[in-house]
């Protein structure tokens, strides 16, 4: 069934109610590799609860991901996940998230692009609790075949990448099984465990998550140039460049900025090629 622009976007947004607490936090944490040396008292902040802080990226997960989910069911919506991607995200946040909360996730499709060979549905997902807005989400979804329909294209504008060499690399190895562990913070989609449906997807095995990549990503940055303090960071957006299998090394280059990181990722055993792309930290 195409997508049917109009009536996504007139659609009334969806809301939830959310909880979280420390045991997902540390779950997140983890399967993004937090915890390696499992007694450095860096590590510590992301694995044991009496030091717990929350890397702001959790925001893509925290109640098991439902903003995105509820974008996806919204009326003119009906794709298949074999052919959805994930394009880029960004996350804004309006104050640190806290290690226990319950809050508010509304969802609604923010804008549908009309690419020719795909649409890119872009999710946006508004959580507050009592003392107001925590954060703002938004998930460019790529789905092959559903362009086409004579819609907007989007912007197409991309930032220049730095003209100098970066300040900090550093690597990041992808254990075999983090895949596994990573999806059970919420996200199921089989193309990420499933090597038949990763086959009928059109890859010859299951990927990484990209938002695992993110996640993994934004914990490089707050350790190696924001002195681990995740509440620095004001906001974070990528766009998905390629993929990433399970027991590949993850090369992240970062340039200093005036408004925070600028990043690039490539990945080290396949002759640097592009991961994420466009992808800036804002810190304060």
């Amino acid at each position: 069934m195409p997508i049917d622009a109009g009536q996504a976007l007139a659609a009334e947004p969806r809301s939830a109610e959310i909880t979280w607490d420390h045991k997902d936090v540390q779950l997140y944490h983890l399967g993004l590799g937090a915890g390696t040396p499992a007694t450095d008292p860096d590590e510590l902040r992301y694995t044991l609860e009496s030091r717990l802080h929350v890397l702001p990226s959790f925001a893509t997960v925290a109640g098991a991901g439902m903003g995105m989910m509820g974008g996806l069911a919204a009326p003119g919506i009906d794709v298949d996940l074999a052919a959805v991607l994930h394009g880029g995200q960004a996350i804004h946040l309006h104050r640190p998230i806290p290690v226990r909360g319950r809050a508010v996730t509304t969802a609604r499709v923010a804008a549908v692009y009309d690419k020719g060979k795909a649409a890119v549905l872009v999710l946006r997902s508004e959580a507050a609790d009592d003392d107001g807005p925590l954060w703002t989400s938004d998930a460019e979804i790529y789905v092959r075949g559903e362009g086409g329909f004579g819609g907007d294209r989007g912007p197409s504008a991309r930032p220049e990448p730095p003209d100098r060499a970066p300040d900090r690399t550093v690597e990041r190895h992808v254990r075999e099984d983090q895949a596994l562990l990573y999806r059970l913070s919420g996200d199921w989609n089989p193309l990420h465990a499933d090597p038949e449906f990763a086959k009928l997807a059109g890859f010859d095995r299951p990927i990484l998550h990209g938002l695992c990549t993110y996640g993994m990503t934004l914990k490089a940055v707050a350790d190696t140039l924001l002195d681990g303090d995740v509440t620095r960071v004001r906001s974070y957006r990528t766009r998905f460049a390629g993929v990433v299998y399970p027991g590949e090394t993850l090369r992240i280059r970062m340039w200093r900025q005036d408004t925070g990181v600028r990043v690039a990722v490539s990945a080290a055993e396949r002759d640097d090629a592009p991961v994420l792309a466009d992808t800036l930290v804002e810190t304060v």
